[in-house]
């Protein structure tokens, strides 16, 4: 596996889990399991302590952590992205310094959140962080957390600077993501969707990859989707995208998404349902229901 500066953003890139235990803290051993069954399922890089992996409310010292943790396991055969997320550039670039020391293939940022932004906002707030990063930044565009969209014309904007690796899309809207895909591109700025329904459409498109915080219920057929597009199994990536939608079924079975993908970790026995913010947690009732899901998923 290439990684390095020189690597290029592809492929299937799970948003990992970060599992914690009952009080709250990282779970280091369970973190390895899922790290390892990821890897070892032909992942092609992980996406570190971004929404998915709760990023937002774990410290800088634990970020670090679990980054390390991370890196330790899957030591060089994907590539490792590390999002940086704060609700202004100055907190951003001072968490920035402190992770260097991680020396991940990849940063990302999302626009500063809470605070309505215009897209001159946008622009500046990137071009700090890029001029600041030690890797590459991936745009992250997740407006239904930030409250500020990356709108496309500051996409090709960006894309123009030294430091930008390519976009996550999490917006859910695929009109500009795929005029992006249609219109001008470059070889060194990749354009990864970041909702699960879409990530078929994304690659029949000419898409660059994905990025699925569901992934780490089961990855198989996310791996298998993209090993199809690479052989142009059209049927293949339309069977894949047909199963990922009823594995979706978690997600919309308690309310929390994140949740419900801790609570498939846990029957699987590579994570825990405990999240950082305790009222979170999933009911043996609700784990129960995502257990049934799960059966008639394997049945398929």
């Amino acid at each position: 596996m290439k990684t390095g500066s020189n690597c290029k953003l592809h492929g299937v890139i799970p948003a990992i889990v970060t599992p914690l235990r009952p009080n709250g803290d990282v779970d280091e051993a369970l973190l390895r399991k899922q790290t390892e069954y990821l890897v070892s399922s032909g992942v092609n890089g992980l996406f570190v302590c971004g929404g998915t992996g709760e990023g937002a409310y774990l410290t800088t010292a634990e970020k670090k952590r679990v980054f390390e943790v991370i890196q330790e396991t899957a030591a060089g055969r994907v590539f490792l992205c590390l999002a940086v997320i704060n609700s202004n550039t100055r907190a951003t670039l001072a968490e920035l310094e402190a992770l260097s020391i991680c020396k991940p293939d990849f940063f990302v940022s999302t626009p500063p959140y809470y605070h309505a932004m215009t897209q001159q906002d946008i622009l500046s707030h990137y071009a700090a962080v890029t001029a600041a990063s030690t890797a590459p930044v991936i745009l992250y565009n997740i407006p239904s957390t930030t409250h500020n969209t990356i709108e496309l014309d500051t996409v090709y904007a960006l894309s123009k600077l030294p430091n930008v690796a390519g976009i996550k899309d999490s917006s859910g809207n695929f009109v500009p993501f795929s005029r992006g895909l249609f219109g001008p591109r470059s070889d060194q700025f990749a354009w990864i969707q970041g909702e699960d329904y879409l990530c078929g459409s994304a690659l029949l498109c000419g898409g660059d990859g994905m990025v699925s915080g569901l992934s780490n219920a089961r990855v198989e057929p996310y791996v298998e989707m993209y090993r199809a597009y690479e052989q142009g199994d059209t049927d293949k990536i339309i069977e894949c995208q047909r199963r990922i939608n009823f594995l979706y079924r978690v997600i919309h079975s308690c309310g929390n998404g994140n949740a419900a993908i801790k609570a498939v970790t846990e029957l699987a026995g590579r994570g825990a349902r405990y999240m950082r913010q305790g009222s979170m947690n999933l009911t043996d009732e609700q784990v129960a229901v995502i257990a049934q899901i799960m059966a008639e998923y394997e049945a398929l």
